[in-house]
């Protein structure tokens, strides 16, 4: 297609008539600001923040939404748009509840940020300050007096999952973003409206400060032990200046220690014991005629607690394995206190995790093992930046620390977890091998790398031949294309689902911002770390397998390694 001319600010621009003017000034280093702007939906021009000003028209127009045509002239700095950027700003600033030292959004707040860039001060009267806080089971909330109107909330609950749970109440001055009272519909903790929330009003239900509290125990009688989940690795630097997908798992391991935690565990060697568990699980289904299918991954519990409530004929598809984030906390809590010799009822598990459903898949029942709770608390993303900051520690200057506790240790198919295709090319791997054996019979040959499930598309197929036998596959990420595997299921033999877009590297407790671009460098430094791993099937992991043996021995691999599922009313 091809270009136009334009100017901003005087400055002439070729550009295509297919991007807007946002997106133009963007690239070629012209501040617009703006709030409710995100690239995962349809720019819709809500919060008035970025208008500009063109030649020759009148009215100002939302530069997120408005084209480029030839010979165009755009101001974005002139007296008309600065008096009314200014007085949009100021009124939705006045309207946000400021809580800024409790806030998780850190150094990520777009509206503060615009306050202080343009010296604005609250100059209306809050009129929202009054309205509630909507909770959503243990993991999610909406703080309506801090609701600027963008809507992406409601976009992403609509658009990215299809749920449709959250709606808009009233008109004008008095419109609210509420749940809805439709008995059909509910939620299923993903987060996804906290992620794309530019100013915390939709958020995870916090947790640092229980953490915290516990952190500063004097004499404290319990041993605290925290493990962080495969994703945070590529995302936490970003809180803090560090390029998008930097891996820095030291410097956290450096982080937890400073912060007084007893032990660090990486939940990459969770990881492993569920992919070696569901491996297993799925070559015995192959196996039996009798035998349901497709398997389908339980790791992404928001996907769980979808199945749970909307298709609870779905359940018997499910892979009984547990998450990894819930082995790792009962091979602690089992496996590890035996051998430290250490109660498991002295032991509080907290879990660094990019997904706010992990909250409530922690509370679920049904993983308890003998009354006790394997994770006893599950802070996000945002949340441990949120910690780091509050204790003035600046990660980014950290030096790394090795972790040579024997639950550190891990495979490179753990560290792909964090993306979406992940957990299934993991459970390949070792299913593969589990077939196999060791490969004297010449049925098939030794495959480590399953590309066909890699990739951010929203829905993976492929038929991928396992020991000589053919299995038809697919991989999805975010439930309105798990609906479209859904509508074919009997087309396959195992699928994973992750709710959020891309897998956990766009989970609804990473890092703000999170967007296609950023996702990408996430996922593409998760499959760097595999690809420089001398082990690279779960299996393989020593540790791992030593666990596994060990509570098998003591007749308890059942109750730690595998689980039921229930169907679920609304709000449970």
């Amino acid at each position: 297609m091809s270009k136009v001319s334009i100017t901003i600010n005087g400055k002439k621009i070729s550009c295509s008539p297919e991007q807007t003017i946002l997106d133009i000034a963007k690239e070629n280093g012209i501040f617009i600001p703006s709030l409710c702007y995100h690239p995962d939906f349809c720019a819709k021009g809500t919060c008035r923040v970025c208008v500009v000003e063109v030649s020759g028209k009148a009215p100002l127009f939302p530069a997120c939404v408005m084209r480029p045509v030839e010979g165009m002239e755009v101001f974005t700095d002139s007296k008309k748009v600065k008096e009314a950027r200014d007085t949009t700003i100021d009124l939705l600033y006045s309207q946000h509840a400021k809580e800024c030292p409790d806030c998780c959004q850190g150094n990520s707040c777009d509206l503060n940020d615009l306050a202080k860039r343009y010296g604005l001060k609250k100059n209306f009267i809050h009129r929202k300050k009054n309205r509630k806080t909507y909770k959503f089971a243990n993991a999610v909330e909406i703080d309506g007096s801090k609701c600027i109107d963008c809507r992406n909330c409601i976009d992403a609950c609509a658009k990215i999952q299809e749920i449709k749970y959250l709606e808009l109440d009233r008109n004008g001055s008095e419109q609210e973003v509420i749940p809805t009272t439709d008995p059909e519909i509910d939620c299923i903790y993903c987060g996804q409206c906290a992620v794309h929330c530019p100013v915390n009003a939709a958020r995870e239900q916090s947790q640092w400060k229980e953490v915290e509290k516990i952190l500063k125990q004097k004499n404290r009688k319990k041993t605290l032990v925290i493990q962080f989940a495969p994703s945070i690795r590529v995302s936490i630097g970003e809180e803090f200046g560090l390029p998008y997908g930097e891996v820095v798992t030291g410097k956290i391991t450096t982080a937890l220690k400073k912060l007084g935690f007893d032990y660090v565990f990486d939940v990459n060697f969770g990881a492993d014991i569920t992919t070696v568990v569901e491996a297993k699980e799925l070559v015995e289904r192959l196996n039996n005629k009798k035998a349901v299918f497709p398997m389908m991954t339980a790791c992404c519990p928001a996907w769980v607690k979808y199945v749970e409530f909307y298709h609870p004929e779905l359940i018997p598809n499910l892979t009984t394995s547990r998450s990894p984030q819930i082995h790792n906390g009962g091979v602690i809590k089992s496996y590890w206190a035996k051998q430290k010799n250490i109660n498991p009822k002295d032991i509080v598990v907290v879990s660094i995790m990019p997904c706010t459903a992990k909250k409530f898949e922690a509370s679920r029942e049904e993983l308890f093992i003998d009354g006790i709770s394997p994770v006893d608390y599950v802070i996000t993303n945002r949340e441990f930046a949120k910690i780091l900051r509050s204790n003035k520690i600046d990660f980014a200057k950290l030096e790394s620390q090795e972790n040579d506790d024997v639950m550190t240790s891990y495979s490179g198919a753990a560290a792909i977890y964090g993306s979406s295709g992940g957990v299934m090319e993991s459970a390949l791997r070792t299913a593969h091998f589990l077939v196999c054996g060791d490969n004297k019979s010449g049925v098939c040959s030794e495959r480590i790398e399953f590309t066909e499930v890699r990739g951010l598309t929203g829905v993976k197929e492929a038929i991928i031949n396992v020991g000589g036998k053919e299995l038809r596959i697919a991989v999805a990420n975010e439930i309105r294309n798990a609906k479209k595997v859904i509508d074919n299921l009997a087309s396959y033999d195992y699928v994973e689902i992750m709710a959020c877009p891309g897998g956990c590297i766009g989970g609804g407790g990473q890092s703000i911002p999170t967007t296609p671009e950023i996702r990408k460098k996430r996922m593409e430094a998760l499959y760097k770390i595999d690809k420089g791993k001398k082990i690279r099937k779960a299996h393989d992991n020593k540790g791992v397998m030593d666990s596994l043996e060990w509570l098998e021995n003591n007749k308890i691999d059942h109750k730690i390694l595998h689980t039921t599922y229930v169907k679920r009313n609304k709000n449970k």
